[in-house]
């Protein structure tokens, strides 16, 4: 089960105790579903938990009855107001009529909740988002420009900030930041699917700090060895051009312990020396021997 079908199955059996909740998820599963208008209201989808709601709440809220229809493949549903008779009076009761653009009616939210249960029903109707393991996106795909423009206020009037694009001939309106999905997750009422997307991206961001860690130790261990195989290239060729006696006894000392130990760190090098060097002491005179081996 994709992580949408997932979220959408949290929507569907949420509990309202206000009848004007319910009303208003209704509502946002008409305005965004396939038709809605005087004369035809449908909704159209793939989950059949969300065409019973449908059907269950035209019912239960208009005492309206509703025909549905699977697609030859039986992928599609479409759930249809049955009579035109209906259609109409499920347009009007929202506040539309034809004569408006279609844009989000204010007016059917009668308590402070039933804007988060609109939004609800938006989802079900048009809405997806994307498994937190792979990306962080959660859009609304609108088919009207007004329609998508008053969605857009109504998101922003929630204290969250939306995003919009147009995508081929549909309006996008949609979220890229984890937590502003979360906390359009937690407002429409999928608490549960909010909870495992914080859970799987702390899994994430852990993964990428241990990676960014390993990525840095494994740069770090090869520009250590290329310093390494400079300074022993070095040692070589004035020990080869010059003899052993060459150079002054503290850098001839310090040749020695890294030319038998080229696995070993600045650090650890300054540890065996007698008396014991510092780390920069270390680097200070391997770039001695790297600089008189340059000037040979």
């Amino acid at each position: 089960m994709s992580f949408s079908m997932q979220v959408k199955n949290e929507l569907v059996k949420t509990e309202y105790e206000a009848s004007c909740c319910k009303k208003s998820m209704l509502y946002g599963m008409c305005i965004f579903g396939k038709i809605f208008s005087e004369k035809s209201a449908s909704l159209q989808t793939e989950n059949e938990n969300i065409a019973l709601l449908y059907s269950e709440l035209l019912k239960e809220l208009f005492n309206i009855k509703s025909t549905v229809k699977k697609s030859p493949h039986g992928r599609s549903i479409t759930v249809s107001v049955a009579e035109g008779n209906d259609a109409a009076k499920l347009f009007k009761s929202f506040g539309h009529s034809g004569f408006a653009s279609l844009k989000i009616n204010h007016s059917n939210f009668d308590c402070e909740n039933c804007a988060h249960a609109f939004m609800a029903g938006a989802f079900l109707s048009c809405g997806t988002v994307s498994a937190p393991e792979k990306d962080y996106h959660l859009e609304f795909t609108v088919p009207y420009l007004n329609l998508s423009k008053s969605l857009f206020t109504l998101i922003e009037e929630m204290e969250l900030k939306p995003k919009y694009t147009y995508r081929h001939g549909y309006n996008v309106v949609y979220f890229k930041e984890s937590e502003s999905i979360e906390d359009c997750l937690y407002l429409m009422g999928a608490s549960s699917a909010m909870f495992e997307m914080m859970n799987i991206k702390i899994v994430k961001d852990f993964r990428n700090r241990a990676n960014r860690k390993a990525n840095c130790e494994t740069a770090n261990i090869n520009k250590m060895v290329n310093a390494a195989a400079v300074q022993i290239k070095a040692i070589e060729k004035i020990w080869n051009t010059k003899g052993r006696e060459y150079l002054p006894e503290n850098l001839e000392t310090l040749a020695e312990i890294r030319y038998e130990n080229s696995d070993l760190s600045l650090s650890e090098l300054a540890e065996m020396c007698s008396p014991p060097l510092s780390r920069s002491g270390v680097n200070h005179r391997l770039k001695r021997i790297v600089d008189i081996a340059n000037e040979l």
